[in-house]
């Protein structure tokens, strides 16, 4: 009987240290694949935005218009003391207003432009770099078919429309959306009239002018064709202009 409660013994012990055994073995043959596992996923997926990813505020417009009644924009109406306002398009006849309160926001009216109009920035003292995670931030209010698109001029001369479209009709509505999610196409800055295809890569490491472009012409104060642009703000990294070297004789 002693013999007998031995033997049951050692394979009852022979069986549990297999098993621990076999256990071990699974839990280091799986570690090294779920390091590589893990280590193909952190390099493969995309960085998500960090701390400190996205660029600063660059500059914000809000308009200068104490008038109740619409008059002819001008750079006057231009609160920012950095910014030149640039206005592009034939028949430009954007005009500025603030009658209505919280309800109808200081802004620019462009149902009156009797063709393609539109309004861009310049700051004074720097370029913009649009590069990385830079965005785009408006309130806007549309009629019609009417959309306001983003416009750009690069430190070259070259004008771009950028595909992102945006304006509700029932009322003021603020967006902020991703330069790097844009698609650009030349266009015309005397006609405003686009030409060309998509462009493939754009560099954006250096912008002279940013604003935005209604590519269809009003059809006056009343009701389906006008856009309007109250505040608008551009986050990118600024770069500093060139000084201007002064002609020696």
């Amino acid at each position: 009987m002693i013999r007998r409660s031995h033997a049951v013994s050692a394979v009852k012990y022979l069986l549990v240290l297999g098993l621990a055994l076999g256990l071990a073995s699974s839990a280091f043959a799986q570690q090294p694949a779920q390091q590589r596992g893990q280590g193909q996923a952190t390099a493969g997926a995309r960085p998500a935005p960090g701390k400190g990813g996205h660029p600063p505020l660059f500059f914000s417009e809000a308009w200068n218009h104490p008038q109740k009644e619409q008059v002819p924009l001008t750079q006057e109406h231009v609160s920012n003391p950095n910014l030149e306002l640039k206005l592009y398009g034939k028949g430009i006849e954007i005009t500025g207003a603030n009658d209505g309160g919280e309800d109808n926001p200081v802004r620019l009216f462009m149902g009156t432009c009797a063709t393609q109009c539109g309004a861009m920035f310049r700051d004074k003292n720097n370029y913009v770099d649009l590069s990385g995670l830079a965005r785009i931030k408006w309130l806007t209010r549309v009629s019609g078919f009417h959309k306001l698109q983003p416009m750009i001029k690069l430190a070259d001369g070259t004008y771009l429309v950028g595909d992102h479209a945006e304006g509700q009709i029932s009322d003021y509505y603020e967006t902020t959306f991703a330069i790097q999610d844009i698609h650009w196409i030349k266009v015309d800055p005397d006609k405003l009239l686009t030409h060309g295809d998509f462009l493939d890569k754009v560099d954006l490491s250096k912008v002279d002018e940013v604003g935005f472009v209604d590519l269809m012409p009003g059809s006056g104060h009343g009701q389906g064709g006008f856009s309007v642009m109250s505040r608008f703000a551009v986050y990118g990294k600024p770069v500093p202009r060139e000084p201007v070297q002064s002609r020696a004789n």
